[in-house]
């Protein structure tokens, strides 16, 4: 029982140890966001950190402007910035951007037609694979509850020979 007990403290121990470093990792600001960046206006700030976070990393993939060390990221930020300084709203800075740098600078694109497969295609899948599962389970318990048909005679006098060769 303590060998048990030990175990699941252990067990807890570690999960706890992973959770917090996974929030941890959550719950920290971006490192990629030099000093030299960041505007004066806390609220302009707040708003070139929010758009940073939607726009993708050209460079790094699956990465947002905002979490990447690379130069285009950089110069990106600085790009964003000097929009909200001169007057563009979040709107704006986007269509800018994705103008110039195609929809693939989003992180999250827009649904639309040439999009429908990228947003719907995922949970499609997850409902066919489980439709799928189902039918397999109802075929297997099925198949589980038939009975077997009952032998003919040919195969049971080779049963009986195969028997009898088995013990001799």
């Amino acid at each position: 029982m303590t060998r048990t007990l030990r175990c699941v403290a252990g067990c807890l121990f570690a999960l706890t140890v992973l959770v917090s470093l996974c929030l941890s990792g959550l719950l920290s600001p971006a490192v990629a966001v030099l000093p030299s960046e960041r505007l004066a206006d806390p609220a302009l700030e707040a708003r070139a950190r929010m758009l940073s976070q939607e726009l993708r990393c050209l460079v790094c993939q699956n990465q947002s402007i905002d979490d990447s060390n690379a130069d285009l990221a950089h110069d990106l930020r600085v790009l964003v910035r000097e929009r909200l300084q001169a007057g563009d709203s979040d709107r704006q800075v986007l269509a800018y951007l994705t103008s110039r740098y195609g929809e693939y600078v989003l992180l999250r694109p827009p649904v639309k037609p040439a999009t429908w497969l990228l947003w719907f295609g995922p949970p499609a899948l997850f409902v066919v694979g489980a439709v799928a599962m189902v039918f397999v389970w109802r075929r297997r318990r099925a198949a589980a509850g038939a009975v077997p048909a009952p032998l003919s005679a040919d195969e049971r006098q080779r049963l009986a020979r195969l028997m009898k060769e088995g013990t001799s």
